[in-house]
């Protein structure tokens, strides 16, 4: 993340497909491997926020606050 940008950490509840989840815990454990007892040591809750942080950033999520018809509930 941009070291330019102030940033703070908030924990949300938010709902993303049972899809997304899978193919984030399938990526991170790839990348991450076994270790020498057969177990992946990656925190798949931590790698979720990091992708929804970079997604939200590179998506310029400030513009889309800012506009108040984000604010209404969706029909």
């Amino acid at each position: 993340m941009p070291e330019s940008r102030q940033m703070i950490k908030i924990n949300a509840v938010l709902e993303i497909t049972a899809e997304s989840l899978r193919i984030i815990v399938d990526q991170a454990k790839k990348m991450t491997g076994k270790d020498e007892k057969g177990v992946y040591r990656v925190d798949t809750a931590d790698k979720v926020g990091e992708m929804i942080s970079k997604f939200l950033l590179e998506g310029n999520f400030e513009s889309y606050a800012k506009n108040p018809d984000n604010y209404t509930e969706p029909e």
